[in-house]
């Protein structure tokens, strides 16, 4: 089975944010997480507030990134990541819809309030961490669209210099109460973590360590490379433990 590669971005970190997203599609990236600047990003590590604060600055707002996208093409599925305050406002769904974003995360969002994000034609994945109790992550499988964003570790995101040891143990959890794809996030950072979280989940979510690489001031063919690299290494030969 091919391992999935979801890489992220935080759009309007920069004028020339969108190419990135030409550089992540021609590096083999699956899908691409498309994370909307927020002022209170709860879940976000210092990388990712460091670029929403880049992208509000430049007054990026979620009606200019969205009014950026529907100007691309892109020939691979793009999935929308904000906080509740902004997802359930009235056509919001809507909007993402019109700019070709196929897919949401809300990782502020209650389970129990999913009801309430009218989101028509847009595939919602939830999230699952190593504290969600046994009935929920049952739930949160039945419910979840497109795929199971499984958090590698309890806290925030941010480059780790190892993969979480309940990294494995939650992705078989998942992929035991559901038939979608399971991909692994929070702190994968290198090749190497993402062949080894490839060991156990159906692919990765790698946002800080893009991000890192932009806000220092790597450009698209150079942060494209390292998205190859993560391509490489969850094509190649898995090593099953």
């Amino acid at each position: 089975m091919t391992k999935l590669l979801m890489p992220y971005i935080t759009a309007g970190v920069r004028p020339d944010w969108t190419a990135y997203l030409t550089a992540f599609e021609d590096a083999g990236a699956d899908l691409i997480e498309v994370g909307l600047p927020f002022s209170d990003p709860t879940v976000d590590g210092p990388t990712i507030q460091e670029a929403s604060d880049a992208a509000l600055a430049r007054g990026a707002t979620p009606a200019s990134v969205l009014a950026e996208l529907a100007t691309i093409s892109a020939g691979i599925p793009l999935v929308a990541s904000t906080y509740a305050n902004i997802a359930l406002r009235p056509g919001f769904a809507g909007a993402l819809h019109a700019a070709g974003v196929t897919g949401l995360i809300v990782p502020d969002l209650p389970l129990d309030e999913l009801a309430g994000l009218s989101a028509a034609g847009i595939e919602v994945s939830l999230l699952a961490s190593p504290a969600t109790p046994d009935d929920r992550l049952a739930e949160i499988g039945r419910r979840s669209q497109g795929f199971v964003y499984a958090v590698s570790v309890m806290g925030t995101t941010g480059e780790r210099d190892r993969l979480a040891p309940s990294a494995a143990a939650l992705a078989a959890r998942v992929k035991e109460v559901t038939d979608l794809p399971v991909l692994l996030g929070f702190g994968i950072s290198t090749p190497e973590q993402a062949a080894e979280a490839a060991v156990v989940a159906d692919g990765v979510i790698v946002g800080a360590a893009v991000m890192r690489r932009i806000l220092d001031g790597a450009g698209p063919a150079e942060v494209g490379a390292f998205v190859a690299s993560l391509r490489a290494a969850l094509s190649g030969p898995i090593a099953v433990r």
